[in-house]
């Protein structure tokens, strides 16, 4: 009797899907995990309340209070999903045996402990300076200050960064994604906004000009189209950072949620790539705002794994997870986050390509349309099961081992 991977298989190779080629190609294209998701952005520095733009909302038990807890939660994450893996790291995370470092003077000695966890584990880091909730953002500005003494603190904080990130690539011999979101905006409308951004771009620069080799580290900058405190004006806008990008051969990183709510990440995908040479994705869920839900299967999360496969972009574009809700389980909301865009790319690379583009070129619009929502209801939860079999994870019941851990681990912190 055929199994029911079988049949849904046969369903597809009669629409000219190879199926293993799929699983095959799936299994070279890593999603960076965040590690944010599970201690509510709190970090190890026991600063103040978050600031610069950030909210997580919910109290709910079991947050993850040192690294040891931390990397625990990660690992019950990872043992659910399928498929290549990297880990996402905050400078917030430094581990400094309870010894206070400032934030300009953190070395890779304080992240030795992560990068020999992802050396055991299997692997690649990646890092952001963290731009936020700190004495030294003034008035909501860092690299962009008037102060040059709150610049330089903060140009210095990125250099080490990049030191950080260069040594997670030689360690790891994996290339170390260095992504710089810096939330520095104004609340009410400035009358310059020209100055601001000008003193960006020469920090920017000052950082930059720190040799990194790009073997090791590679550089992203994120832009955002506001935050909490920086309604009127971000200082870091799409169009600052995709023109630093093009000028400078970084990385453009493009946050789902950081633009109008009308506007997509998906659909700038091929347009950036046409002109530059590598994107960085934090796939989150807005609603109404960047409020960093945890992500689900919506139509956006399908065009922007749809995007990647249609064009072969998997080598250009560096997929990372960015949201955090401290509303529910903690766990739970990483895992189903991370499985949704994996099940988002099986999807994308199960379509029935060949005969949407033959509909496509031959100017039938009408099958076309038909073709695309027809594969929106293949059997592919059969294929999804058997994906996560092959790798060793479980299917559905990932639930039920996610509340046993609730419940035998996450409820003992109080």
């Amino acid at each position: 009797m055929a199994s029911m991977f079988d049949a849904a298989k046969k369903v597809y190779e009669d629409l000219g899907v190879d199926v293993e080629a799929a699983f095959k190609r799936l299994d070279q294209i890593p999603v960076s995990l965040h590690c944010w998701q599970g201690d509510d952005v709190a970090g190890f520095e026991n600063s103040d309340a978050l600031d610069g733009g950030i909210a997580v909302t919910g109290n709910y038990p079991g947050r993850a209070r040192n690294a040891d807890e931390l990397r625990a939660d990660i690992e019950k994450v990872l043992s659910f999903l399928p498929g290549k893996k990297r880990l996402n790291l905050h400078a917030i995370y430094a581990e400094t045996d309870g010894k206070p470092v400032k934030r300009n003077e953190i070395e890779p000695k304080h992240f030795a402990r992560w990068a020999d966890w992802a050396k055991e584990h299997e692997l690649g880091l990646d890092f952001n300076p963290s731009y936020f909730s700190h004495p030294m953002m003034k008035d909501g500005l860092t690299l962009s200050s008037p102060d040059a003494g709150v610049r330089r603190f903060w140009v210095e904080h990125g250099i080490a960064c990049r030191t950080i990130a260069e040594s997670f690539g030689k360690k790891l011999r994996n290339t170390c994604i260095t992504n710089f979101w810096v939330p520095d905006g104004f609340k009410d409308t400035p009358f310059d906004r020209l100055s601001p951004r000008e003193r960006l771009a020469d920090s920017l620069d000052k950082i930059f000009a720190s040799p990194c080799n790009p073997r090791y580290n590679r550089d992203a900058v994120e832009c955002k189209l506001f935050g909490i405190g920086a309604e009127s004006c971000t200082v870091g806008s799409h169009e600052f950072y995709m023109g630093y990008a093009m000028k400078n051969g970084k990385l453009l990183c493009l946050d789902a949620g950081h633009f109008h709510p009308t506007e997509v990440i998906s659909d700038k995908i091929t347009s950036t790539l046409m002109f530059l040479d590598e994107i960085l994705l934090h796939v989150s869920r807005g609603v109404r705002w960047d409020s960093d839900h945890v992500v689900t299967m919506t139509e956006e999360l399908r065009a922007i794994a749809e995007e990647i496969v249609r064009h072969n972009y998997d080598r250009r574009v560096h997929i990372g997870l960015d949201y955090f809700d401290a509303s529910i389980n903690r766990v739970m909301a990483w895992t189903i986050g991370a499985r949704n865009m994996y099940k988002a790319l099986l999807m994308a690379l199960t379509e029935p390509a060949a005969i949407i583009r033959k509909a496509e070129k031959s100017g039938d619009k009408s099958s076309r349309l038909a073709w695309m929502e027809e594969a929106k209801t293949l059997p592919f939860g059969a294929l999804w099961e058997e994906y996560c079999r092959r790798n060793n994870v479980p299917g559905a019941n990932w639930i039920d081992e996610a509340k046993t851990y609730e419940k035998e681990v996450l409820a003992k912190r109080g």
